[in-house]
């Protein structure tokens, strides 16, 4: 079995709070958004499961990789065999794309596809959200406000059918330790889930993402970028999750291709919405 697990992006991001137990309660609309790794899970050959990566390089053992966890809980909750499974990376890390958080969540779908487990999606995801904080997301995968530590999910109400998105990953990574370390939670003004529902132009400068000013202050090139595709006529554009891919939204293909030739020392990705 073969499936394409997909990136997403932020649609602003609040820190609002910073937890007793030393994470962040934040408010966020994840978004769907069709870059995608690939992932190929097969039957196993032997007595335990394997994981083959290819692509780009994942720099983690391979216990410890969010793909193998998934498939341990799987293993422990519900008992599946022994699959070998080949993944292969497309999506940047260290991108604010949750691409790791993807491939884990599609290896739960996987596995519950493949021996028929019968677990409903609220279930997946429950268990999904203890490998990562956006990895419940992935298991439904549509436009979706995340408030707490990213983990409870509702609904987002976001139209964005005829626009395109321009995305631009720099050769930066931004550790996400690092991000929180620097910004300064405060409650927020206007929920994320609200603007999105707005008219697009009416975004700029009131959707926000709390961890522009820090991360920009440390890599001004990622904030020159935003700026690029401001004026190179996106209707909004923005960091994405704690960085450091920077994302814009055009009204039209043609726009976003001609955007795309100003980051030509970057990972670029042009997609409809």
């Amino acid at each position: 079995m073969i499936t394409f697990p997909n990136a997403k992006i932020n649609l602003g991001l609040n820190i609002v709070n910073r937890r007793p137990d030393g994470y962040h309660d934040l408010e966020t609309v994840f978004y769907p958004i069709n870059l995608t790794d690939v992932l190929e899970i097969v039957p196993g050959t032997g007595d335990d499961a394997t994981l083959t990566c290819y692509g780009r390089t994942v720099d983690c053992p391979v216990e410890k990789n969010l793909v193998m966890k998934a498939y341990r809980l799987m293993q422990r909750v519900y008992g599946v065999p022994a699959v070998d499974m080949h993944l292969y990376k497309h999506i940047p890390d260290g991108a604010g794309l949750g691409g790791g958080s993807s491939d884990a969540a599609h290896v739960m779908t996987m596995l519950n596809e493949m021996f028929a487990l019968g677990v409903d999606r609220a279930t997946l995801a429950a268990h999904a959200a203890t490998l990562g904080a956006d990895c419940a997301f992935f298991i439904y995968n549509t436009p979706m406000m995340a408030t707490g530590i990213g983990d409870v999910l509702t609904p987002a109400d976001v139209n964005l059918d005829g626009k395109y998105l321009l995305l631009a990953k720099p050769d930066v990574s931004v550790p996400t330790r690092e991000a929180y370390a620097r910004v300064t939670p405060e409650p927020s003004q206007v929920s994320p889930a609200q603007v999105v529902s707005w008219p697009l132009q009416q975004w700029d400068g009131v959707l926000k993402n709390d961890f522009e000013p820090s991360v920009f202050a440390a890599h001004p090139e990622l904030w020159a970028m935003k700026m690029t595709m401001l004026e190179s006529g996106a209707q909004y554009a923005c960091m994405s999750g704690s960085g450091s891919s920077i994302v814009g939204i055009y009204d039209s293909v043609t726009l976003a291709e001609a955007a795309r030739d100003k980051f030509a020392d970057c990972f670029t990705h042009v997609c409809a919405l």
